[in-house]
């Protein structure tokens, strides 16, 4: 689990390229500080598993599916990513509750500078931008940021300097992807509404059956 605050921007060292799949390879630093294998490390808001590390950098595998899902399979040597250590119990959760498990891509549609804030608006299918409400998190490359607006084709954020300076978003141009993760509140309970529970199964023991069978 996450909370979409960024702790590093890393750089693609290496990557090793399978029939479906990709192995990457990224240095870092402060992620390394107290990295295990096996440990989970969001990677442009993918959660992704340490296979290896020295250090100066980290091993990931990332499976066909993610590659279907996500724009890691677009990732080359020297390219920035974000970079977020799994969180602790007792750390302050700055930013919302992600998971790491994206629901798909977005592109960019448009940049603005609106004094010392920047407006990015980014069109997602349907699907994902039905879980997207104004004023709610969504994570972006895995970054938290807040909804300031959504309609039923694009929606835009507002970025703060901070951000600007501390994440890879800025690298982006328009018409690039993003990794897009929604808040998992909404998809619970979208499930739980639209849950129907099949009827239960009558048994067939009754008082007849009991009495015909020789039990009464």
């Amino acid at each position: 689990m996450f909370t979409g605050i960024v702790e590093e921007i890393g750089k693609i060292n290496s990557i090793k390229r399978g029939e479906k799949s990709v192995s990457l390879t990224i240095d870092a630093k402060k992620i390394l500080e107290d990295v295990k294998l096996g440990d989970s490390i969001s990677t442009n808001g993918v959660c992704l598993t340490v296979t290896h590390f020295t250090n100066s950098n980290f091993t990931v595998d990332v499976m066909a599916e993610t590659v279907r899902k996500s724009n890691l399979g677009l990732l080359s040597p020297g390219m920035d990513v974000n970079l977020e250590r799994a969180v602790k119990i007792s750390d302050r959760l700055g930013g919302h509750i992600v998971s790491g498990h994206i629901d798909g891509i977005g592109n960019i549609r448009e940049v603005e500078k609106e004094d010392n804030a920047v407006w990015i608006t980014v069109e997602a299918e349907k699907g994902i931008l039905k879980y997207i409400i104004y004023k709610g998190s969504i994570a972006i490359d895995g970054i938290s940021l807040t909804v300031a607006y959504v309609d039923d084709q694009v929606f835009k954020v507002s970025i703060i300097p901070h951000t600007k300076n501390s994440t890879t978003l800025f690298n982006k141009s328009i018409g690039d992807t993003v990794n897009l993760e929604c808040d998992l509140i909404g998809k619970y309970i979208e499930k739980l509404i639209n849950y129907k529970e099949e009827e239960p199964i009558k048994s067939k023991i009754n008082m007849s059956f009991l009495e015909e069978n020789g039990f009464l």
